[in-house]
């Protein structure tokens, strides 16, 4: 029998205005060629409008591979990029198509780790307490709320 609990909401933190127009600097930045410290803009088709939606995400390189973190969960261009399974990242004239596969939550504490240690002056807000300093044990009670998607660059 079905449960009739309402079940909870995956983890999504909201930008405040001021996050808002910053975020909208920076892809505007890279947009025009001005990649601050490593940023790109995304794009990704709209799972509903069909519409490319460009956002501004730090690209985090990992042994060898390339990841894209959702440090605020399970956001709308995440919901996309599982839909799309790709999209574009932009820094000026430079497009670089990609496919994306989302990695499992076995896999994101090493990951994450590493991203904190690159971009946590950016983003350890959204971690909700949790650092590149954390327990292997912490990451992992996080890696749920925070979506990680491995990219392979298509041309």
């Amino acid at each position: 029998m079905p449960s009739s609990q309402p079940q909870p909401q995956p983890y999504y933190l909201q930008g405040s205005p001021l996050a808002i127009r910053f975020n909208g600097i920076v892809g505007w930045l890279a947009r025009h060629g001005v990649s601050l410290l490593g940023s790109a803009e995304l794009s990704v088709r709209g799972r509903k409008s069909g519409r490319m939606q460009r956002i501004p995400v730090n690209p985090y390189e990992h042994g060898g591979t390339q990841y894209l973190v959702s440090a605020r969960g399970h956001s709308q261009w995440v919901r996309n990029m599982r839909a799309a399974g790709g999209g574009e990242l932009r820094v000026g004239r430079k497009v670089r198509p990609f496919t994306a596969v989302e990695v499992t939550d076995a896999e994101k504490p090493e990951v994450l780790r590493g991203y904190l240690q690159r971009w946590g002056w950016e983003v350890n807000q959204y971690f909700q307490g949790v650092t590149a300093q954390s327990t292997d044990a912490e990451l992992a009670a996080a890696a749920p709320d925070h979506p990680v998607f491995r990219i392979t660059v298509t041309k």
